[in-house]
C-alpha cells in the first residue's frame, strides 16, 4: 500500500460524459484512494451534454469546455501562470480521438492516462510514441487487469523462476454482448471502422488478452498466424478472433478472443505452462491465482495471502475481503499519482514503474493487431511481428 501524506493532484477528463460507461469508471478510480480532484473537463461533444454531465460530477462550470482543443490551451495556459491547472488528464472517448487529444495535451506538459487502444494504427502509435518522448510528461495505458494483486503476483513468479522455462501459453477473453440478435449489427461506436479502427473484437478485447499474457510471461511472440471471423450479418468488423503464436525460446501459444461467445459474461484467462509449473488466472474469479507445481498437487494462493511486494503493493483490505474490476483500475491511478508526484518533485529515486502499462504497451498491442491483420489477409499465413504493416 502507498504510505505518507501526498498532494491530490488536480485531473481533467476528456469524454465521458452522461451515459458513457468507462467514463464513470475512470472516475470511481481515481478517486479510490483519493489521490485525484476531478477539477475539469471537456466531457461532451456536445456543449450542453458537457455542461450537463460536468455539472452531475461537480465540475465548476467555469472549467467545463465544449472542446478538448479548448481544455488543452486553456490548462496549459492556467499552468503556467502558477494557477492550479490540472497535473493529468484522463482521455476516455473512443478510439480515434484519442491520439489527437493525448498530442493536445502533451505540447501543454500535461500528463496523460488514456483508456486503451493507444490509437487507431500502428503508423499512429509510433508517432505518439515518439512525440512522447520529446516531453517530460508521464503516459499512461489503462490495461486494466495488469492492477490486481493475483496478475502483479503471477508476473513476480515467472521473474522469480516459479514456471521455470516457458513451453506453452494459452489466452482466451470470451463475451456474448455481440451475440444478441438487437446487437448483431450494432455495438455502438466500435462496430465502426471510421471510429474504433479496423479490429473489433481484436482491438476491443484481443488487445487486453494479447497484453495480459506478455506482462505475466514477460514474453511477446516473434511471429503469429491468425483468422478473424464475423459472424453477424452487415457487421463491418471482427466479432471473433483465432492466434497461434510463436516465441524465440520455442515456446507455443494461443489466443482467442470473442464476443459472440453464447453464455460467457466477462471469460478472460490465462494459462502459462512452464518447464516446472503450470500458473492459472480466471479473471472472473480475480483474488485467486492456481500454481501447480509438474508432477504436484494444485497449489490455490489467495489475494490475501501471495507472499510478494509486487502483490502487497496492489492489496487495500485484509484476506478473505474480495478485491474486483474499480480496484484493478483505482490501482492504475495510484501507481500514476506516484510517479507523477516523484518526476514533478524532481526525486533521483523514481518508483519503478515496470509494473504500469504504458506507450510501450500501446506499440505492442498494435504490432500485434496490425499483424494478426496481415496475416488473416493472407489466408492466415505466418507473419513476424517485426515485419508489422497496417492494412493499406
Amino acid at each position: 500500500m502507498s504510505a505518507g501524506v501526498h498532494r491530490r493532484l488536480r485531473l481533467g477528463m476528456v469524454g465521458g460524459g452522461r451515459g458513457a460507461f468507462i467514463g464513470a469508471v475512470h472516475r470511481m478510480a481515481a478517486r479510490l484512494d483519493d489521490r485525484y480532484e476531478l477539477v475539469a473537463g471537456a466531457l461532451s461533444s456536445d456543449p450542453e451534454r458537457a455542461a450537463a454531465s460536468a455539472a452531475d460530477v461537480g465540475i465548476d462550470p467555469a472549467r467545463s469546455y465544449a472542446d478538448w482543443r479548448e481544455m488543452a490551451q486553456a490548462e496549459g495556459r492556467l499552468r503556467r501562470e502558477g494557477r492550479k491547472g490540472i497535473d493529468a488528464v484522463s482521455i476516455v472517448t473512443p478510439n480515434h480521438l484519442h491520439a489527437p487529444i493525448a498530442r493536445a495535451f502533451l505540447a501543454e506538459g500535461i500528463h496523460i492516462i488514456c483508456d486503451k487502444p493507444l490509437t487507431v494504427s500502428l503508423a499512429e502509435a509510433l508517432e505518439l510514441r515518439d512525440l512522447a518522448r520529446d516531453h517530460s510528461a508521464l503516459f499512461v495505458l489503462t490495461h486494466t487487469y495488469t492492477g490486481y494483486p493475483m496478475v502483479r503476483h503471477a508476473r513476480w513468479l515467472v521473474e522469480q523462476g516459479a514456471i521455470g522455462e516457458l513451453r506453452l501459453l494459452q489466452v482466451e477473453y470470451a463475451q456474448d454482448w455481440w451475440a444478441e440478435a438487437s446487437a448483431m449489427t450494432e455495438g455502438g461506436w466500435r462496430g465502426d471502422p471510421a471510429i474504433a479502427g479496423p479490429a473489433g473484437t481484436l482491438g476491443d478485447v484481443g488487445i487486453h488478452a494479447y497484453q495480459l499474457a506478455s506482462y505475466v510471461s514477460g514474453c511477446e511472440p516473434d511471429e503469429i498466424a491468425a483468422e478473424l471471423h464475423t459472424f453477424a450479418p452487415g457487421r463491418r468488423l471482427d466479432d471473433h478472433v483465432q492466434v497461434m503464436m510463436r516465441y524465440a525460446n520455442g515456446a507455443r501459444g494461443s489466443l482467442w478472443a470473442s464476443q459472440v461467445a453464447t453464455g460467457c459474461e466477462n471469460a478472460l484467462t490465462l494459462r502459462l505452462y512452464g518447464s516446472r509449473a503450470q500458473l492459472r488466472f480466471e479473471q472472473e474469479d480475480p483474488n485467486v491465482l492456481w500454481l501447480t507445481p509438474q508432477g504436484g498437487s494444485a497449489q490455490r494462493i489467495t489475494r490475501g495471502r501471495a507472499s510478494s511486494i509486487a502483490a502487497d503493493q496492489a492489496t487495500r483490505i485484509p484476506p478473505g475481503h474480495p478485491e474486483g474490476y474499480i480496484e484493478a483500475f483505482a490501482q492504475l491511478y495510484r501507481d500514476a499519482a506516484d510517479r507523477i508526484l516523484a518526476l514533478e518533485s524532481g526525486r533521483a529515486d523514481l518508483p519503478d514503474s515496470a509494473a504500469l502499462p504504458g506507450i510501450a504497451d500501446g506499440v505492442a498491442g498494435h504490432r500485434f493487431i496490425a499483424s494478426v491483420l496481415q496475416s488473416h489477409r493472407r489466408g492466415s499465413a505466418w507473419v513476424r511481428l517485426d515485419e508489422a504493416r497496417d492494412p493499406d
